[in-house]
């Protein structure tokens, strides 16, 4: 093991600098080459990527999103793009690949490195938390402390007036940050793909709020079965035609701004981990944090998760 490859794919998280760096620092320090792939498996297919020095990751720990970019591609799911991408692995000597992402991420990973035989290590890195296997991602931490200070926010002007925010939070396929900031934040209704939404439950919760002079909030992710925060807006209008309610998306803002502390820790330990396992010899694994500890799975195994919360829902319904 020579020379290593990296990259990032997929949407971009808070903390996936923190884990370039660490790759890279760690490369340096046993010897091994780090190379950059930019723009993600996209950029690997026009051959795009350097060596990176010390210089490169100096004061880009705190930075949100990725220094070397990142990209969803289409092409490198055909055989001929992945052809394209091999031979620019080949071309720059690349003996082992990080990919730094999501399942898709990973599924690209795993199909290049039985094409290529190339030994891969995953790092999980998306906003959602939704990857089995792992019990945190890198930046879901941060996410989930931009929602709930938006949603602190909002409350103030809900309570002012008493009426009722829908807020919408990203999560096609996951509820996590809905149900995390909601019993982060001292909301008790939320929404999420995991559960069927009763939306008669919903509209009494409300009614019992407006009863009240409470406000409301409810937290949704935009994936409900339901439907989104808009498609919700729709359907409780009829019920309430003297109640003002108001809806916020918080979209792209989850994604972005300079990685917490346990985002960048997180971060940190997985590059570090990454490049010690591969310069191991272990190849389809990802790199997972499980009950506070670093670990390795296989990367064969791991898809979305879609987790159940039965705990955490629990404890929102004896809130209510």
């Amino acid at each position: 093991m020579k020379k290593i490859a990296f990259l990032t794919s997929g949407g971009d998280a808070p903390g996936m600098n923190a884990a370039i760096r660490s790759i890279v620092k760690t490369c340096l320090h046993f010897d091994l080459i780090p190379y950059a792939i930019y723009d993600g498996f996209q950029g690997m297919i026009e051959g795009r990527g350097k060596v990176m020095s010390e210089n490169d990751v100096e004061n880009c720990i705190q930075l949100g999103g990725t220094i070397i970019g990142t990209a969803r591609s289409k092409e490198f799911m055909t055989s001929a793009g992945r052809e394209k991408a091999i031979e620019f692995l080949k071309s720059e000597a690349i003996d082992g690949l990080i990919v730094i992402g999501g399942d898709g991420t990973f599924a690209g990973a795993m199909l290049l490195g039985i094409e290529m035989n190339i030994p891969i290590i995953g790092i999980p890195g998306t906003i959602d938390n939704d990857i089995k296997g792992t019990d945190y991602t890198i930046g879901f931490d941060t996410a989930l402390n931009t929602v709930v200070t938006s949603i602190d926010k909002i409350r103030d002007t809900a309570s002012s007036h008493h009426r009722v925010f829908l807020v919408e939070v990203m999560g096609k396929d996951a509820g996590s940050l809905a149900i995390d900031s909601a019993l982060c934040s001292g909301t008790e209704t939320v929404l999420i793909p995991e559960e069927t939404t009763d939306l008669q439950k919903l509209i009494t919760q409300i009614q019992h709020n407006i009863n009240l002079k409470k406000a409301t909030i409810v937290i949704i992710a935009e994936g409900d079965d339901a439907g989104n925060s808009t498609v919700i807006l729709e359907k409780l209008k009829p019920y309430f035609p003297d109640t003002s309610i108001r809806q916020t998306i918080l979209g792209h803002i989850q994604r972005g701004g300079s990685p917490s502390a346990k985002d960048r820790l997180l971060a940190t330990t997985m590059g570090n981990f990454a490049v010690n396992a591969i310069n191991a010899g272990e190849t389809n694994k990802m790199v997972a944090s499980l009950n506070s500890q670093i670990a390795l799975q296989d990367l064969s195994e791991i898809g979305k998760s879609f987790s159940e919360f039965n705990d955490k829902l629990r404890l929102l319904s004896e809130f209510e």
